[in-house]
C-alpha cells in the first residue's frame, strides 16, 4: 500500500480528469433547499481544481465566503468495464 504522500503524488501526476457524484446525501441537499434526486448526479471538474497539500485556496471577487467540502479521490490505475466488485480494488492504485 502506498504512503498518503506517495500516493497524493500518483494522484496528481496521474490523475487526468475527476468524475464528481452530487447530491448524493439527501440531508446536505434538502439543507441546501436542492431537490434530492432519484439517482447522484455526476459531473466533471477540471483538474486544475487539484489543490497541492499546504496550497491557497483563492476566493474570487465579490464572493465573501465559500461552503467547504473534503472530497476523496480514487486512482482508477488500469481500464476496467463491468467488473465485478470482488475484483474491484484490483484497479485502484
Amino acid at each position: 500500500m502506498a504512503t498518503s504522500s506517495s500516493a497524493y503524488q500518483k494522484l496528481l501526476a496521474m490523475g487526468t480528469k475527476i468524475v464528481a457524484v452530487g447530491r448524493n446525501y439527501a440531508a446536505h441537499a434538502k439543507e441546501l433547499g436542492n431537490a434530492v434526486p432519484k439517482e447522484p448526479v455526476l459531473f466533471m471538474k477540471p483538474t486544475s481544481s487539484y489543490l497541492e497539500n499546504g496550497g491557497t485556496i483563492e476566493i474570487p471577487h465579490p464572493l465573501e465566503s465559500l461552503d467547504h467540502e473534503v472530497e476523496l479521490a480514487v486512482l482508477i490505475g488500469k481500464k476496467a468495464r463491468d467488473v465485478p466488485e470482488a475484483t474491484a480494488m484490483d484497479y485502484v492504485g
